[in-house]
């Protein structure tokens, strides 16, 4: 699963053929058919895996106790802490995901949204209890988007950890570029 997120991260879903896969791995063909029935399900497993343990994380935060602020501290940490781990993987996520067809791409959908409503959920407790404004949709795509863009340039040797660089954005969403902030 890793070989495969790395050549397709590399060369593209598209451009990757079994035999790339083959020729890192060295397995077999058979071996490889035997346990994976075709390169979109790898291209499916690479997408759920990661969306689907960043929905169980995030649900887990929501879950708990604490500010809405908090929450979203601890969330946006994760994600990119979860990005730094998983370049790749989340790489293919974001740029190949559309290849996939019928009920899986109606999955990994799904499980998008789902990820996206725990954002919007914790951002609407804190408009409710008056930390933050009144949310609208696309504050959440472009909170979202803002953290999941990383994916391009983050480096998980670079001078700012995946924390630091989550508190990094999360300050900014909080108290955005003003000197001082508004009491």
């Amino acid at each position: 699963m890793r070989t495969a997120a790395e050549l397709f991260a590399e060369h593209g879903y598209d451009a990757t053929g079994i035999a790339d896969l083959l020729a890192r791995t060295g397995i077999s063909r058979g071996a490889f058919y035997y346990h994976i029935d075709s390169k979109e399900t790898l291209l499916f497993e690479i997408s759920r895996d990661q969306v689907e343990y960043m929905n169980a994380v995030a649900a887990e935060i929501v879950a708990g106790t604490g500010s809405a602020a908090e929450k979203v501290r601890l969330m946006a940490r994760a994600l990119i802490r979860n990005i730094s781990e998983h370049r790749a993987e989340w790489t293919v996520f974001f740029r190949e995901f559309s290849a996939l067809t019928g009920a899986r791409r109606e999955q990994i959908l799904l499980a998008r949204d789902q990820y996206e409503q725990y954002w919007r959920e914790v951002l609407e407790d804190g408009a409710k209890s008056g930390e933050f404004i009144a949310v609208t949709p696309l504050h959440v795509k472009g909170i979202l988007g803002m953290l999941n863009y990383t994916y391009l340039w983050i480096n998980p040797q670079g001078a700012l950890g995946p924390e630091d660089l989550a508190d990094t954005f999360v300050d900014l969403l909080l108290y955005g570029l003003q000197a001082q902030v508004r009491g």
